[in-house]
């Protein structure tokens, strides 16, 4: 865990980053709550494929308040307030790629807002991992 090991111990600045290695999701939640930072996980497998259901289970992942709207407004909104108590917080998207082929306005979208999180000057550190194969994203670098 390398490049996971140089984002939690502040080498690495916290970004969107591409992300192959093959860790157990439970495993990466070990290793990111033990540094101290607060880890989400969306599958892109198994759901997380449209819009909606993405919405939903990154506000699951982040156990967003019961007021979040499951919109991208609600979503910007509340990812400035993850990770109350913890030094960052770390979100694992694995089959990114599935929303990515099947609504790539919704995926760009979902970038941008997710992106404007890790790029904000307020909250702690917030770091996401697109991990798994799919389409070109330009100027999201390898955290390999």
């Amino acid at each position: 865990m390398s490049g996971l090991a140089a984002l939690l111990a502040g080498r690495e600045a916290p970004d969107l980053y591409l992300w192959h290695a093959a860790f157990d999701p439970e495993d990466v939640r070990h290793t990111v709550e033990h540094a101290g930072w607060g880890f989400g996980h969306v599958d892109g497998w198994t759901g997380a494929d449209t819009k909606p259901a993405f919405l939903a289970a990154v506000g699951e992942a982040l156990d967003f308040p019961d007021h979040y709207g499951q919109n991208f407004d609600a979503l910007a909104d509340c990812l400035h307030d993850v990770g109350t108590g913890h030094d960052g917080v770390v979100l694992l998207w694995d089959g990114w790629a599935t929303l990515a082929r099947s609504d790539e306005k919704a995926f760009s979208i979902a970038l941008s807002v997710l992106g404007s999180r890790v790029h904000a000057d307020r909250g702690i550190p917030f770091a996401v991992l697109l991990r798994g194969e799919g389409p070109v994203v330009p100027g999201v670098p390898s955290l390999d």
